[in-house]
């Protein structure tokens, strides 16, 4: 890596000429839930290593290096995947990362995913502070480093984790060297977590404007931050734009544009005007956006292309390009602590997307993606390509 005529190019090396095109290092998306999107169906009855394999692939088709599944994946299963990931065993396709997720019994994860994790037990269900500590040092006895808490109602209709509990697994964790990624949706909630010391904000507010309070709070403690906002976006699958629709089988497309592409919400107007507020005022602040997008739930914000939707959200709401690609890129890599990615420079990883157009004079030039390379390896993207126009995701 490095100027032309100063980089000693070693010995066998193969010539791969991209002259006029732009090279960038493979996304890292920091929060999915990987496995239970069938594309024609949804459920535990999915999640299979090769369905995993199968969205692991969907986002390297799009670039993204590194997919990490965040709180309603089985951990045996998952600890099982990354041993066979690493010792070669499936394709090329996205990093596998994964971390266990902790709630209330039947509280966590929303009435879509809960009936997933719920089958599969995925979710460490804790009432107490002892008991929040002890699955915390559980998890840490198998050297996992991210655990996720859900502090959300549900509008009322869940139990919330208490302060007791969530108190009690940041502190273990940190004991332990372990970061926690704190779902909270309310801004009353976003205080709490922040202020108890959570190392990574999930989501954005919403529903109402965010106050000095909550601001000065982002200032002290700067956590990490992935708002996910595209989740609550109209479907790009209703702009009929081939580079979402071209991996996607054609009745998932028919049915999404034939249930979700109708008159815009009636609060859609007061959503975006909140996060025209709430979105510059947390950067601003200091919070250190990395990409998630929360794929996986449902179909119509899906695997690979949803990266792209968030990161150009990001610039319409004030980010330049260059910023929300290093929430892309290095931030993201700078969280999960992988050193070998994130950046193009000598020693990294070959994780790289080859553009045939530069992403800094428009981020939707992300999605003029010439090739993908995985550890130095061009990724087939017509063979998966092929593959999934013609079926649904494998079991």
């Amino acid at each position: 890596m490095g100027r032309k005529g100063e980089v000693r190019i070693p010995a066998g090396a193969a010539r791969v000429d991209l002259a006029g095109k732009t090279v960038m290092p493979a996304m890292i998306n920091v929060h999915v839930h990987i496995g239970y999107e069938g594309y024609t169906s949804w459920g535990p009855e999915n999640y299979t290593p090769q369905n995993v394999l199968d969205h692991l692939e969907r986002e390297a088709f799009y670039g993204v290096g590194v997919t990490q599944t965040v709180g309603s994946s089985p951990t045996d299963a998952s600890i099982q995947f990354q041993r066979d990931q690493q010792a070669g065993k499936f394709p090329p396709a996205s990093r596998f990362f994964f971390m266990p997720g902790m709630a209330p019994p039947n509280g966590g994860p929303d009435a879509i995913l809960m009936k997933g994790t719920s089958a599969l037990h995925a979710v460490y269900e804790v009432s107490t502070g002892a008991e929040a500590r002890s699955a915390v040092q559980s998890m840490a006895a198998r050297n996992l480093k991210n655990v996720k808490i859900w502090v959300d109602d549900r509008r009322g209709t869940y139990p919330k984790m208490t302060p007791e509990v969530y108190n009690a697994v940041i502190d273990e964790a940190h004991k332990h060297r372990m970061l926690v990624h704190a779902h909270a949706i309310a801004l009353a909630d976003q205080k709490a977590v922040v202020r108890a010391g959570a190392d990574v904000l999930v989501h954005i507010v919403a529903s109402e404007k965010i106050d000095d309070e909550l601001l000065a709070l982002v200032r002290e403690k700067k956590p990490y931050w992935t708002p996910v906002m595209g989740l609550g976006d109209r479907s790009e699958v209703c702009d009929h734009d081939p580079f979402v629709d071209q991996v996607l089988p054609d009745t998932t497309v028919a049915a999404i544009r034939t249930t979700g592409c109708g008159p815009p919400n009636p609060n859609a107007a007061m959503r975006e005007e909140m996060l025209a507020y709430n979105f510059p005022r947390m950067i601003a602040a200091g919070a250190r956006i990395v990409l998630g997008t929360d794929a996986g739930i449902v179909n119509r914000y899906s695997f690979g292309w949803a990266d792209h939707h968030e990161i150009a959200r990001y610039v319409q709401l004030g980010l330049t390009p260059s910023q929300a690609i290093v929430a892309a890129t290095a931030r993201p890599a700078e969280l999960i602590g992988i050193h070998d990615m994130g950046t193009l420079a000598a020693g990294k990883s070959a994780d790289f997307v080859v553009l045939d157009a530069n992403p800094l004079q428009d981020i939707r030039n992300t999605r003029r993606i010439e090739t993908v390379y995985l550890r130095g390896v061009a990724v087939d993207r017509a063979e998966l390509l092929a593959k999934w126009k013609t079926t649904a995701a494998p079991r």
